[in-house]
């Protein structure tokens, strides 16, 4: 794997992790608000908002320089 992808997939996946957690924190929130924290539901929003990060992270991340 070459240098520039192995910085791409670390940025990636920071990024991913750091929304996963933001829209659990989120999620947990508005359901506390709400009366009732499902928790399949924080898991699920929060997986989907990891994967939809990384697909938008194909379009190119500022951090990584392209060589």
């Amino acid at each position: 794997m070459k240098n520039n992808q192995k910085k791409w997939l670390k940025a990636a996946a920071v990024r991913a992790v750091k929304t996963v957690a933001q829209t659990a924190v989120a999620t947990i929130g508005t359901a506390t608000v709400l009366g009732e924290v499902d928790v399949m539901m924080v898991v699920s929003a929060s997986v989907l908002a990891g994967v939809l990060s990384l697909l938008t992270s194909v379009a190119g991340l500022p951090e990584v320089e392209e060589e």
